[in-house]
């Protein structure tokens, strides 16, 4: 049976959603596999499989060229969402573990999209300064450390192009956030941070109650 990770649904409600959503393949099942085996108790960062179809399908429907993913862990996001590129799409992708990266690198081999994958090691927040003067973003993915999520929101909007898109993952933080006896850094970070975007006349947000919560943000 699937991980699910909407804890804040009844169980059966969670496992009949997944089993009307369209499943992973031979290499995501092989990926989740090795990352449970490889990181342990971390293998609860890597993205349900909820998740996989829904980046990919936002990816073909916005017809995204230039991609960014602030967090890359073991590879499924970016498999993901590198498969949904329009033609001669590129993704970039920005991590700080050279380790679980390496996994990463070879599904994406594995996968077939090694070609329109580029990896970054090192602080997001300093990586993606040097994209390059004038690149636009059509579409980016964030999952990365929470207290960071402010600063790689604001550089990548500022990038991104009238319209497009940002996915900011973990924003229901297990129902966290909408328990006032919970007040860890963690949930505290994730509650001003989408207080930030509800109160950000650039864009228009629309949360949404898949896996651990996606917040979907458009640029006017």
């Amino acid at each position: 049976m699937a991980c699910m990770k909407a804890t804040y649904l009844a169980p059966a409600i969670g496992q009949y959603l997944i089993a009307h959503t369209t499943q992973p393949d031979d290499v995501l099942d092989a990926l989740a596999l090795e990352t449970r085996e490889a990181t342990g108790d971390r293998a609860v960062m890597q993205l349900s499989p909820d998740q996989g179809p829904f980046l990919t399908m936002i990816t073909q429907i916005s017809r995204a060229e230039n991609v960014v993913e602030v967090g890359t862990f073991t590879g499924y996001s970016s498999i993901c969402l590198a498969r949904g590129l329009a033609p001669g799409g590129r993704l970039t992708c920005f991590d700080i573990s050279e380790e679980w990266t390496a996994i990463a690198q070879r599904y994406w081999d594995k996968a077939g999209v090694a070609d329109r994958v580029e990896l970054r090691i090192g602080p997001a927040a300093e990586r993606l300064e040097e994209l390059p003067d004038g690149q636009t973003v059509d579409l980016a993915f964030i999952d990365a450390d929470k207290a960071g999520y402010p600063v790689y929101y604001e550089i990548l909007l500022s990038r991104l192009v009238p319209g497009g898109l940002i996915l900011v993952d973990n924003t229901l933080w297990n129902g966290h956030v909408a328990d006032p006896t919970v007040d860890d850094d963690d949930t505290r970070a994730i509650r001003e941070f989408n207080d930030m975007v509800m109160a950000d006349g650039r864009v228009t947000s629309l949360m949404l109650p898949i896996a651990d919560g996606i917040t979907m943000i458009r640029k006017h």
